[in-house]
């Protein structure tokens, strides 16, 4: 029995994390993601402040390889007490 997904692997992916802005969050979720996607290429990694500079996005783009894959970097980032969300 395999998962129904529309995603065609391997695909680049992006992964978006949000947290605090005070600190360095996006060592953080890339350390994270490494765990699962060790092929980060250079320029994958991208940040943005919230309006109010309060939160931090981080959105890295990986060269997804299955469901399953992208199933435990969501797992892993959401259970991270300093990741409020991940998308």
């Amino acid at each position: 029995m395999s998962e129904e997904t529309l995603l065609e692997f391997p695909c680049r992916f992006p992964i978006k994390a949000m947290g605090k802005n005070n600190i360095e969050l996006d060592l953080l979720v890339v350390e994270i993601v490494r765990r699962h996607a060790p092929d980060i290429h250079e320029g994958a990694v991208s940040t943005r402040p919230s309006k109010d500079g309060n939160y931090i996005s981080v959105t890295v783009i990986v060269e997804a390889t299955s469901k399953q894959q992208l199933d435990a970097i969501y797992q892993d980032l959401s259970g991270h007490p300093h990741v409020l969300m991940a998308l």
